[in-house]
């Protein structure tokens, strides 16, 4: 074990445990952001640079600073370490660079894309960017590529996290068909002379993707995202776990998606057919409202009901209380 202080705060973790999920343990609002690192995908980390720190006091052996801010995803810790996060000036400085560069050949296009309200990147600007830019010269475009009848891909807002590339690596065993295309400025996430994404567990890239480069074709433009109501639920699959999370208008499923956890991470990937055919509330078992963070824009339609404490509310019926206890998002105190 290895204990680490975290912007004043002193956590005790395992050896080998990125600075990045030490302070996950620790939770809040002192986590470095991450736009690239996903923790189910095996070698994500390290590209996007939005998790940088610095460490202040390397161990307990060798107190000295690093002379570099360091990518918290992929530095593991070690016993004595001092990082700071929120409490460095120079951080929060370089935080601001990194958000301008990641805009530099994004497109203002937030008022149609799907991934808006839900958008890491959205979230990241907001919380670390500035309101002007310095850049002058034409942004990157691409040209259209058809990657099948499920997924649409945008490679103009792509900031090339590689999440989707480890995602099929990783889920389709052997049967991914895109990847990264070129090099430096003319790099590209696409399929070598237009193969078709089409394999069972295709559609988890659009989970994954932290922009709106990867989107759901059959969810395109039917509604914002803030106006859905999204609510957990299951059902007995042959092929995945069946834990999905829908998202309703009124008593239609627009879409289908996999449950996320407060960083935006998929726990378990769920398949083609949960995601795309499965779109009647008849095919689920509902288990209640999904819990939406009060920083979200969704939460503007939020409606989980707050918990009940029986102390307090002593003559609840008993026809209350039944309910109460067979619908989740509803305890008893």
């Amino acid at each position: 074990m290895a204990k680490i202080t975290f912007d004043g705060i002193e956590v005790e973790v395992p050896d080998g445990t990125t600075i990045l999920n030490a302070a996950r343990q620790i939770g809040g609002s002192i986590v470095p952001p991450a736009m690239c690192y996903y923790t189910p995908l095996k070698g994500s980390g390290g590209k996007c640079r939005a998790c940088l720190v610095r460490v202040a006091a390397g161990s307990t052996k060798d107190p000295r600073p690093m002379p570099k801010l360091v990518a918290s995803c992929v530095t593991p810790v070690q016993d004595g370490m001092v990082v700071e996060n929120t409490k460095s000036e120079q951080v929060l400085d370089v935080r601001k660079g990194i958000v301008e560069m990641l805009l530099i050949n994004h497109p203002l296009d937030c008022p149609v894309c799907d991934q808006a309200g839900e958008c890491s990147l959205q979230d990241f600007a907001f919380e670390h960017g500035v309101s002007t830019t310095r850049y002058q010269e034409e942004r990157r475009t691409f040209e259209k590529i058809d990657i099948g009848p499920l997924i649409q891909l945008h490679m103009t807002r792509c900031i090339l996290c590689y999440r989707c590339v480890y995602t099929a690596d990783q889920i389709a065993k052997g049967d991914r068909v895109h990847g990264v295309l070129g090099r430096g400025d003319a790099a590209e996430i696409g399929t070598y002379i237009e193969n078709i994404i089409d394999n069972d567990f295709s559609g988890n890239v659009i989970d994954v993707c932290p922009v709106g480069a990867l989107t759901d074709k059959t969810f395109r433009f039917k509604q914002r995202v803030w106006f859905t109501k999204p609510v957990n639920a299951h059902r007995d699959c042959p092929k995945c776990a069946g834990n999905v999370t829908l998202w309703y208008k009124g008593k239609d499923v627009l879409r289908v998606t996999g449950r996320k956890d407060q960083y935006g991470e998929v726990k378990e990937w769920i398949c083609n057919e949960c995601r795309f055919d499965k779109k009647e509330t008849t095919d689920w078992t509902i288990e209640g409202p999904a819990h939406i963070e009060r920083s979200s824009v969704i939460s503007a339609n939020h409606y989980e009901l707050p918990v009940l404490n029986q102390s307090v509310i002593a003559d609840l019926p008993e026809s209350t209380q039944r309910d109460l206890e067979k619908n989740p998002p509803l305890k008893l105190g």
